[in-house]
Order: C-alpha cells, then sequence, then structure tokens
C-alpha cells in the first residue's frame, strides 16, 4: 500500500502540474471508488472551479478548490497513481511505484478524473480499484505527520496504553504516514522487536525509534518510495539479516505480517 513517501509523491506531482488550471469536466461515475458520493455529486461541486493548494498528511492527501469550494480527497489505495496527462500525450505521475502493463496514453484503470480548460487531465489511475476520492475528509483526525513529528510529540504517542510498538506506529490516530513496510524498517534500524509493548519502553529506546522514523521517512522521500528502504528486500523466508547475517524472522504483530532481525531485536 503507498505510505507517506508515495503520497507525497502524488502531492508534489499535483502542487507542480495540476494547480490553478479551471476544471470544466469531473468523470466521479465510479461509484465504489466515489463513495458515500453519488455520480455526479462531486462533478456538481468541482466544475468551474480550480485546484488551488495539495496538502498531505500521514496517507492523506486533499486539495483545496477556489472560492470556497471543498475540498477534494484523494487516497491511493494500494496500488493508485496521480497522472497529469497533457493533451501532447504527455504525462507525469507519482504515487505506487507499480507500472504494470501500463503504458503512457493507457487509462483503462482510470477510477476518476479531472479535465481542465486546456485539454489536461488529472487522472487517479488504480487498477486494483481500493482507491476513494471524497470531499471534505476529516484529516483532522489523524496524528501529526512522520515526516515533521517532533520528538515531544512522538514520546506522547508511544507514552499510554499497552499496544505492541508496531501496531502502535501503524494507528494513523497517533503518527500518520507508517504502514507496514515502513514500521518494519524503523524497528529494524532502531533493532527493536515489533511486539514490545508500549509502556515497557526505555526512554532510550523510544529516543531509538524516534531517531529511526526521521531517517527512515527521509530515505523513502529522497530514494524514491518505501521500496528502496533497506530492509525490504529481505522480508521473505531464507533471508539473512543485511547488518549481522542472522537469520530474519516472520510473524503477525498488530494483525500485520512483519520481519524482524532475530539476533538484534529480541522481545
Amino acid at each position: 500500500m503507498p505510505e507517506l513517501p508515495e503520497v507525497e509523491s502524488a502531492r508534489s506531482v499535483i502542487d507542480r502540474a495540476a494547480l490553478d488550471r479551471l476544471i470544466v469536466e469531473v468523470d466521479d461515475t465510479d461509484d465504489y471508488v466515489c463513495r458515500p458520493h453519488p455520480p455526479g455529486e462531486i462533478r456538481s461541486l468541482l466544475l468551474g472551479h480550480r485546484l488551488v493548494a495539495a496538502h498531505r498528511r500521514g496517507k492523506s492527501l486533499w486539495c483545496d478548490t477556489s472560492s470556497d469550494g471543498p475540498a477534494l480527497g484523494i487516497h491511493l489505495g494500494m496500488s493508485g497513481k496521480i497522472v497529469i496527462a497533457g493533451v501532447d500525450g504527455s504525462e507525469i505521475d507519482g504515487g505506487d511505484y507499480w507500472e504494470g502493463r501500463r503504458v503512457s496514453g493507457d487509462y483503462r484503470w482510470s477510477r476518476f478524473a479531472l479535465t481542465f480548460s486546456d485539454g489536461g487531465r488529472m487522472l487517479l489511475v488504480d487498477p486494483r480499484r481500493l482507491g476513494r476520492i471524497t470531499l471534505d475528509p476529516p484529516v483532522d483526525r489523524l496524528g501529526p505527520d512522520a515526516a515533521t513529528i517532533t520528538s515531544a510529540q512522538f514520546k506522547a504517542a508511544l507514552s499510554r496504553g499497552s499496544a505492541p510498538l508496531k501496531a502502535r506506529l501503524l494507528d494513523q490516530h497517533f503518527v500518520a504516514g507508517i504502514g507496514n513496510l515502513l514500521a518494519d524498517e524503523i524497528l529494524w534500524r532502531a533493532r527493536v522487536h515489533p511486539g514490545r509493548l508500549v509502556d515497557e519502553l526505555t526512554p532510550r529506546e523510544v529516543g531509538k525509534v524516534f531517531r529511526a522514523t526521521q531517517s527512515a521517512v527521509t530515505d523513502a522521500l529522497e530514494g524514491g518510495g518505501v521500496h528502496t528502504l533497506s530492509i525490504i528486500p529481505f522480508r521473505h523466508a531464507g533471508a539473512l539479516c543485511p547488518r549481522d547475517g542472522a537469520p530474519m524472522t516472520r510473524g503477525t504483530v498488530g494483525g500485520r505480517t512483519s520481519w524482524w532481525c532475530s539476533a538484534e531485536q529480541v522481545i
């Protein structure tokens, strides 16, 4: 699933290529992706407006619209991309790193689209149809963004309850933007077991996890996505930890498949 770095990639594409363009047509006919809005509702509220700013908190992406229009919420789902298509057939895109069989100009997996007055388009391209388009999404329910969270905010997020550490990192109400792969990378860097309970962590361990979060998010943003991080290629049976050569261990933590180093990440 796209995590913070992939969503930031999509936001950046909108910021660079879709703002301040007059919306003259909207395809909101996919009533699954656009639920709970019936077909035509989003269209009627966006026609004649412009996207004026693109924002992200965690994995949530939304755009302000002109003249007090509604905010356009975009969730990429498991394999979504934002594609900005030019009249001349040129494209830029941002989001998940998949390419599959899609080539430039192939929009068979378009689930939602804006057409601009100059003939260009912005599309949510999503082969698995798990993305969402909503108006005025409730982003205020999210916790601090993992890319900008402060040490004090991070400590507060881990200071109460008895949840496993990985489950707490995945809870978007406490820290927004960390998904399954990024959490495994963070905990591997911090050398902390994903099943450690948050109320048993020492201040030193909390500091290590915070610094690992900072470095992992920064590296993923600079590298082009979570899939570029160090531990991701070693999340499979028979893999050895790239740091110490110990076997990687697989288990379920907080309902999610997790991988950790058997030697350095002990409960």
